[in-house]
């Protein structure tokens, strides 16, 4: 963790000093090494909150990018008293996660419900060939506007840990080789929309500094919520379409065969 709590300040780590986790109000040593970034750490590695991962230079560097008072937010449940410790919390009440490694899909969920108003910001990088399928996704879908996008296949593009999830995703394919270059396309984020279009995701591409400032701004959220709308709005008026068609091609189908059958009632007899 970054801050721990030395006479009820938050105070990042520093070598030498002791502070208490704000979370559970145990003692924590500060890791002051030169492998990882410095970083306060519990006694024998016990984890007050489960959900925490080691935090990479990755990490570090995503939430310099938002204010200290918003960075490592207690949030509790006052129902249950369970607590967790947020990536970012804004001012506006959304949560933003880094994730680096690994996540089980339950684990995503928990967190999902729990946090519920929130976006995940991922390490693409982790995985050598996740850029390359989203990309190719993206090359192969369908534009329904600037920066928007309908991807069939979304299995052949995403991890399927990050399907399904009733929040925004935004991978970062950022690294250390992509940084030099303008006009690299890792230096966009990448956000699949948690509502399907069809059998299709939405992907949508963004500027790194329009989407941070958004978050910081509170636009971020207004966004998400007209979106949604026009996602749901654009889905009903597809299923109209579709039904619509069905009835035209159901009316087509009946006008043929009462045409058949006519000859056959007319020559009838009784």
């Amino acid at each position: 963790m970054r801050f721990a709590l030395i006479d009820d300040q938050r105070v990042e780590a520093r070598s030498g000093l002791k502070g208490l986790c704000p979370g559970c109000a145990q003692p924590v040593i500060a890791k002051c090494g030169t492998q990882r970034s410095h970083h306060w750490a519990h006694r024998d590695d016990m984890k007050c909150d489960f959900w925490r991962e080691p935090e990479t230079e990755w990490h570090r560097s995503w939430k310099n990018n938002f204010p200290t008072e918003w960075q490592e937010v207690i949030l509790p449940d006052q129902q249950t008293g369970e607590k967790h410790i947020a990536d970012i919390c804004t001012d506006y009440g959304l949560v933003i996660e880094f994730q680096h490694s690994h996540i089980h899909p339950q684990e995503r969920t928990s967190r999902e419900n729990f946090y519920r108003n929130m976006v995940w910001v991922v390490d693409g990088t982790r995985l050598k060939n996740d850029y390359k399928r989203l990309l190719k996704g993206k090359d192969n879908g369908r534009a329904l506007k600037p920066g928007v996008f309908l991807i069939e296949f979304p299995d052949e593009c995403f991890p399927l840990m990050w399907l399904g999830s009733p929040a925004p995703i935004i991978f970062d394919f950022q690294d250390s080789d992509s940084t030099a270059d303008p006009t690299d396309m890792r230096n966009y984020l990448y956000c699949l929309f948690p509502v399907r279009v069809g059998p299709s995701v939405v992907l949508t591409v963004w500027v790194r500094n329009d989407f941070i400032n958004m978050t910081i701004n509170g636009d971020w959220l207004l966004w998400v919520s007209r979106s949604m709308d026009e996602l749901i709005q654009y889905n009903k008026d597809i299923q109209y379409h579709n039904e619509r068609q069905r009835q035209v091609q159901t009316n087509i189908a009946f006008a043929k065969f009462t045409r058949r059958a006519a000859p056959y009632r007319r020559g009838r007899r009784f």
